[in-house]
């Protein structure tokens, strides 16, 4: 394994910054965000009630039936620069965030998508009724920040759009087979969109209520509903982008500012050259408007920490080391199935370009959000697979074995691919709850159990692994003795005396090759479940001085404590086991991982979304 020598100066160096970074952010101070009271998880307010009454700073919006075509519209957005604006800071839902985040979350919320898009037809295709295109047809896309100064300056172009996303499908049906009683294909082509328009919440959606509302599905789906119309309606409250004199005040909106101001002036001209689709106006006012809001009150105006939210957005670090995962797995496996060196030596460079790409995307999480990241359900989740990736990474130095390198990137894709490709909460940086900030006791409870569970993890994957492995094994070796018994009767079959033939067709010992692989992987698997083990149990006692330290009593039975305690007991069930069990200790230990994976994955989701508990924040 000397090869792996040549790759430890830059593996060491990746070791040697990565804990720096997270001292750093454990050192975070949250001073540009507020935290809910005691206990309750923070209730996202996506509008910014302080300025729901206040006018437009944009000017009055085209009324409804005055808007322009698709077409118009998106041969405006195509003229228009709004890079100027994209890193302006922006207060909302209690914190300082920048305008490009702000579009993002507004459109996700409102659309469930990250862009915007109309449905335009083709040359064959012919538009109904309704404004959709009878046959084929082509998406038109927005970025995400036209998007959200759309919905500001001209909201009445949504009207009659698919604009608002409705995940509960028996809803979505009712309000479309209200909207288009007649003409069933019609309705059926929204109901693919996923989306229905403001004007059918408006016209159906107060009698609709009545009927479904003690349905408690369609009650939280309405809720959402509600929720996404008043964003369409009242977007231009959260322009609060003027930062205050001092730090104990608060953000500014735009229509605040004393009618003579610069950026009054050209708020109102950009306003007036949307509604018109003067795109060189528009991008004139873009321009000043950036160059004029950070010199009001520039002392207490972000800085830095803009352009590294900015670097966040665009950088999609957890997909994109998502699939650096996937392909070192993937070239580590098919470098241990073929044995070509140059497999296993691009599968270690992947996993540090994995674990790279994976620590800036949580480290510039922790620097945005002035904390440790590790207190919601995406959080724990990237930082429990970057804690085990680093682990197994480790391993893989120090021992000289790429399993170790192939479980870690397992464990990376398998839980990255989770946390963003579904709808996983948290994926927004959002306040904590209260009681997450009264002592540093809970990141250090907080990442080692994440570190224990990133560990059953890995202990996970190779313990299938060696099932695999034993299995295959056994079933190769049982076909073997069986094809062997065939031919050695069809042989001797025409002989006069018969032969007396023994075929032990359940073989019991496996090929000192596969044998000695077996034996790697029992180590590997014993190695990482041994330091779960630990890791854990430490975990659940810090959560105690913690629990004594927050809420006044070291143990209470809560739901998620007891769970951690009966994973816990698990892994001593694995270690009690490999001291009293003469045969087949690896194979159940092997077993007893994979039911160790299992509980934990109910500790840890299960308990949070099924059972009511004091760890409801988790």
């Amino acid at each position: 394994m000397n090869h792996i020598s040549n790759l430890l100066p830059c593996c060491s160096a990746v070791l040697r910054l990565f804990p720096a970074a997270l001292l750093l952010c454990c050192s975070l101070s949250a001073r540009a965000q507020t935290a809910p009271d005691g206990n309750a998880h923070p209730v996202a307010e996506p509008i910014a009630r302080e300025s729901a009454e206040l006018p437009s700073a944009f000017g009055e919006a085209t009324p409804i039936g005055r808007s322009p075509s698709i077409a118009d519209k998106h041969a405006f957005a195509a003229k228009l620069n709004l890079e100027p604006l994209r890193s302006l800071a922006v207060w909302h839902d209690g914190r300082v965030k920048i305008l490009d985040t702000l579009s993002r979350e507004t459109v996700l919320k409102l659309t469930g998508k990250r862009k915007y898009f109309d449905v335009v037809p083709t040359d064959s295709a012919k538009v109904d009724a309704s404004g959709l295109p009878g046959g084929a047809g082509k998406k038109l896309s927005y970025d995400p920040l036209f998007t959200l100064f759309d919905l500001v300056i001209d909201p009445a172009y949504y009207y009659d759009r698919p604009l608002l996303a409705v995940d509960y499908l028996p809803l979505r049906r009712v309000f479309l087979e209200t909207s288009f009683p007649k003409d069933p294909a019609v309705a059926e082509r929204w109901l693919k969109l996923q989306r229905i328009s403001p004007r059918m919440v408006n016209d159906s959606g107060k009698k609709i209520a009545e009927e479904y509302f003690a349905e408690a599905p369609y009650r939280d789906a309405l809720s959402r509903l509600d929720q996404q119309l008043e964003m369409w309606r009242l977007s231009k409250a959260n322009m609060v982008l003027i930062a205050p004199d001092s730090a104990d005040k608060p953000w500014l909106h735009v229509s605040q500012l004393p009618e003579n101001s610069p950026v009054r002036a050209a708020a109102a001209q950009l306003g007036a050259a949307w509604r018109e689709r003067d795109a060189a106006k528009a991008n004139a006012a873009i321009a000043t408007l950036a160059a004029e809001i950070p010199k009001i009150d520039a002392a207490q105006y972000p800085t830095s920490r803009r352009s590294l939210e900015l670097a966040y957005n665009r950088s999609g670090a957890f997909e994109w080391g998502m699939w650096a995962y996937f392909l070192t797995f993937l070239a580590l496996v098919l470098g241990f199935g073929t044995g070509r060196k140059w497999l296993l030596h691009a599968g270690v460079v992947l996993l540090v370009v994995a674990i790279g790409l994976h620590s800036f995307g949580f480290i510039t999480r922790c620097l945005i959000a002035e904390r440790f990241a590790i207190q919601n359900q995406f959080e724990s989740m990237t930082g429990l697979s970057l804690f085990a990736a680093l682990v197994g990474f480790v391993i893989l130095i120090l021992k000289r074995q790429y399993l170790f390198g192939a479980a870690a990137a397992g464990v990376g894709f398998l839980v990255l691919v989770t946390a963003t490709q579904t709808a996983i909460p948290g994926q927004s940086i959002e306040r904590e709850a209260a009681i997450l900030n009264t002592s540093i006791l809970l990141k250090y409870h907080v990442t080692t159990v994440l570190v224990s569970y990133g560990l059953i993890a890995l202990g996970f994957i190779i313990s299938s692994f060696y099932l695999v492995t034993h299995y295959a094994a056994k079933f190769r070796a049982a076909s073997g003795a069986t094809v062997v018994a065939q031919v050695a009767l069809g042989s001797a079959g025409g002989s006069a005396g018969g032969p007396s033939v023994t075929i032990s067709d359940s073989p019991t010992e496996f090929s000192p090759e596969r044998q000695k692989t077996l034996d790697e992987l029992d180590t590997a698997q014993m190695t990482v479940l041994q330091l779960a083990f630990w890791t854990l149990g430490v975990g659940i006692l810090l959560g105690a001085w913690w629990a004594d330290h927050s809420w006044g009593r070291w143990w209470a039975f809560d739901p998620k404590e007891t769970w951690a305690l009966i994973t816990w007991i698990v892994y001593l069930i694995v270690i009690h086991l490999r001291f009293t069990t003469g045969r087949n200790k690896a194979l159940v230990t092997a077993w007893l991982s994979v039911i160790g994976f299992f509980v934990m994955l109910w500790t840890y989701f299960g308990v949070n979304l099924l059972l009511p508990g004091l760890h409801a924040y988790a």
